[in-house]
């Protein structure tokens, strides 16, 4: 008998269809060993170890592993292909007392049958620098963690935490704020004339650009009205015409941070909705026939992709689309330095399984994450799009218009992906997609109108999450697998808030970063957290000493900064909000806290009073259902997230909430009551209990047409 180890159980049943009746499938479920909670648990009077002990709710699972490895001839241990998953290994292989030297690890980039097989035929032992590579991290972060936790929460108030990156990307946010509170907006005006060609009905409308060749600029209206004034009696003329081919390459195949770029800006899904929906992809979707993974290994920075995968696109490309779509050579894409190209880019497993094919079989956003992957990798591979350009200068006297037109000449890889452009090309399309007439240089043209328009210079936009990804991949802050926990971090922790779907930073958020900023500027160095990055690269391709190297180095440089903000004890005041209701026990105006739940008002005299309040809108609402556990009203409320739940009107008393909202329905395999969430186009009915796994969709009901 063959024992095959993996991290997730959600893909058990997608491996297992591939194994034959001689393999056991078993998931850890993660990591079944790690620093504890309470405690430090690094030798730092001696050489940094780490002192792990086994997760407290793992030892079931080691219990059942262990009864399962004696009975197995052998053991492979098949937890995800990065440092994370080769960590698991390790402290999997320590469990069960494997040898150093035994060839018990599997990799593979995707799951399917192939892939898996490959695998089994080529073990390899435990790859020790890739384990250290996770130890170090595991270690600088706990190292932080600790330290400066307790230091944050005396200055500022209990409880709080800092972290090595977290922290990073905290000032990333609090820093884009100050730029947005520091700007000074300033009035422009835009000048456009509206201007036909003679004999054609088409009109055009082409902007001013230039007065005496110096690029113009309009301050205020009356300047606006001056140069409307001297542009009335002008003579028109086409002066330069410049048409050409303007070629647009393909996108490279999506890494971690561009698909959660895309998924945000494209489809509206939050950061962890999209990491959720893609795990689900690539540990497996229940399809007729049987559970099956649609994508590969979906944590990666490295755009490379294998030559079997570039074999199979192809000759889809040829299939769906024609010869004119298919380059001569595959297309390859330049990796970034800094990533580790030990995977393929994130793509679809097998071309064969079209997206529109198994709408039916999946959830709305499962289809269209892997519509989008789809589609991005099947235009990587092909050819260029092309457009048809030009664009005119037109003077009229000592003023010059400029104008341009752009429509497409052939697809290209755009046939296939249609969401290849971005916001900042949306709006240059917008200006250039429009068709000209045939000018030539020399036309005289005929001013029908003028348009003025008041413009202001815009502040830098706050970053949403995709963006905040995409600079803290930009500046080598983190690593695929650390994006998402990192920005959830911080909004949990009530660090940074959601408004219109962007990121503020909160009063806390600000303090905190003040405080370490103060104290630990260095500590918090964008470059100094890339170069630590750097290092623990280095510890994986070189086997570079993790605890004399990097760890002891870093440790003795940042005891420093602890002794020093130790000396200090100077406090940071935050700003109390005092509302307009009374305390109905003792009379003192109450002020507003902010819990688990949201905010509420809780009296200023605590501990001698503990009366607190639910902070009611001042909005009517309308209750969506009733409390399964004390029959109250439920509300739709907003998390600090921006996300909807559902809670109880009881509250503080009864502390019930739901992400979906409580159905009166029980669940027909349990008992439990059943919960209803909106997506596109239907609602997903679950069961409430997290040990079941019932669910079911239905459509939406069709609004009616207002007679």
């Amino acid at each position: 008998m063959n024992l095959l180890i993996i991290e997730g159980a959600g893909k058990k049943d997608t491996i297992k269809k591939y194994l034959g009746k001689n393999f056991t499938v078993f998931a850890t479920k993660g990591h079944i060993r790690d620093l504890p909670e309470k405690t430090i648990a690094v030798d730092i009077a001696g050489d940094f170890s780490p002192k792990y002990v086994i997760i407290p709710d793992k030892k079931d699972v080691i219990t059942e592993l262990k009864q399962k490895a004696e009975k197995a001839d052998n053991i492979y241990i098949a937890s995800d292909p990065d440092r994370e998953g080769e960590a698991i290994a390790f402290h999997v292989a320590h469990i069960l007392g494997i040898p150093k030297d035994a060839k018990c690890r599997v990799v593979f980039n995707e799951i399917s049958k192939k892939a898996i097989e490959e695998a089994l035929l080529h073990p390899r032992v435990i790859d020790q620098n890739l384990v250290d590579a996770q130890q170090a991290r595991r270690v600088l972060d706990r190292l932080v963690g600790y330290k400066l936790s307790p230091v944050v929460s005396r200055k500022i108030k209990p409880r709080l935490s800092a972290g090595r990156v977290q922290s990073v990307a905290l000032k990333l946010v609090v820093d884009k704020e100050r730029e947005i509170l520091a700007f000074n907006k300033e009035e422009y005006w835009r000048l456009k004339a509206e201007l036909e060609k003679k004999g054609e009905e088409q009109t055009f409308q082409a902007l001013l650009n230039s007065y005496k060749n110096k690029t113009i600029k309009i301050k205020n209206e009356q300047e606006a009205t001056e140069v409307e004034q001297n542009l009335k009696n002008a003579t028109y003329q086409v002066n330069e015409v410049v048409k050409k081919v303007v070629k647009q390459s393909a996108t490279p195949p999506f890494i971690t941070s561009t698909m959660q770029q895309d998924a945000l800006n494209k489809l509206g899904m939050d950061l962890k909705r999209v990491t959720q929906t893609a795990q689900t992809l690539y540990e497996g979707v229940k399809l007729p026939d049987g559970k099956t993974a649609l994508v590969t290994y979906i944590r990666t920075d490295s755009t490379r992709v294998s030559e079997d995968a570039i074999k199979m696109v192809r000759e889809h490309i040829i299939s769906e689309y024609g010869k004119d779509y298919l380059p001569q050579k595959p297309n390859y894409y330049k990796t970034k330095g800094t990533a580790q190209d030990a995977h393929e880019a994130i793509r679809p497993i097998d071309m064969n399984i079209i997206p529109e094919q198994i709408k039916s079989y999946i959830s709305s956003d499962e289809y269209r994450l892997y519509k989008l992957i789809y589609e991005r990798f099947l235009s990587s591979q092909m050819t260029e799009a092309t457009f048809d350009s030009v664009v005119c200068d037109i003077v009229a006297g000592d003023y010059t218009f400029k104008v341009t037109g752009k429509t497409p000449k052939f697809l290209g890889f755009t046939a296939a992906y249609k969401n290849f452009v971005s916001e900042e090309q949306e709006k240059t399309d917008e200006e250039e997609g429009k068709k000209l007439p045939n000018l030539v240089e020399g036309d005289i043209l005929n001013c029908l109108n003028f348009v003025k328009e008041q413009k202001f210079t815009e502040p830098p936009k706050r970053y949403t999450e995709a963006s905040l990804v995409k600079m803290m991949e930009e500046k080598g802050i983190g690593r695929p697998a650390t994006y998402t926990p990192t920005i959830t971090l911080l909004a949990a922790r009530k660090y940074t808030e959601k408004e219109k779907n962007r990121l503020k930073p909160t009063e806390l958020g600000f303090a905190l970063n003040d405080v370490l900023a103060q104290f630990f500027d260095k500590v918090i160095d964008v470059d100094f957290t890339a170069r630590m990055e750097s290092k623990l690269d280095e510890i994986a391709e070189t086997g570079l000493p993790w605890k004399e190297e990097v760890v002891a180095k870093f440790y003795n440089w940042f005891e420093k900064f602890l002794i020093k903000a130790g000396e200090d004890k100077t406090r940071v005041q935050l700003e109390v909000i005092v509302s307009d209701t009374p305390c109905d026990k003792c009379g003192a105006m109450m002020v507003v806290r902010e819990g688990k739940f949201g905010k509420f008002l809780a009296c200023p005299k605590y501990p001698e009073c503990k009366n607190i309040k639910s902070l009611e809108d001042k909005k009517p609402k309308v209750a969506v259902a009733k409390c399964p556990e004390c029959g109250k009203d439920i509300f739709p409320r907003r998390s600090k997230k921006g996300t909807t739940f559902y809670g109880c009107s009881g509250y503080p008393d009864c502390k019930f909430f739901s992400w979906g909202i409580p159905m009166s329905e029980k669940c027909p395999d349990c008992n439990s009551y059943l919960t209803k969430q909106e997506t596109k186009g239907e609602f997903v009915v679950r069961c409430s209990s997290e040990t079941c796994s019932f669910k079911r969709t239905e459509p939406k009901p069709k609004k009616q047409e207002e007679k």
